[in-house]
């Protein structure tokens, strides 16, 4: 399989830099795979689990939001916050999905909309954790 180069960046760190055979990116219109040679394209990350895989063996990644870059060059995440699932604190990460819960009730309009799909996608991954932990 043909392998292109994957940067996955977030404020605190480069998370990721290496040739890669696909990685699988949770899009706000939907989730895509990329492969080498895919066609160039800008596209905006929704709250999911990054799925990355090279040589045979896959690495999870929890990002919250961003954007992704698909170029000749290869591909570019820049990430709101980017955590290696073993990494991740998932007792803290349960904590704020409760703060997210207890506020609901003091956001109206727009501002509930997006706080709740917001809340969607927090419980989403949650979910994906606790049954990617059992495998």
């Amino acid at each position: 399989m043909a392998t292109f180069h994957f940067d996955l960046v977030s404020p605190e760190k480069l998370a990721f830099s290496g040739e890669v055979d696909q990685v699988d990116i949770p899009g706000v219109e939907g989730d895509f795979g990329v492969l080498a040679g895919h066609a160039p394209v800008v596209a905006t990350i929704r709250p999911g689990i990054l799925t990355v895989t090279a040589a045979g063996s896959q690495q999870k990644i929890v990002v919250l939001g961003g954007l992704a870059e698909v170029s000749d060059k290869g591909l570019t995440v820049l990430a709101d916050v980017a955590t290696a699932l073993p990494e991740l604190d998932v007792a803290s990460f349960a904590e704020t999905i409760s703060s997210m819960e207890a506020k609901l009730p003091e956001k109206v309009g727009d501002e509930l909309d997006r706080a709740i799909e917001r809340l969607d996608h927090y419980k989403s991954i949650q979910h994906q954790i606790s049954t990617t932990a059992m495998h």
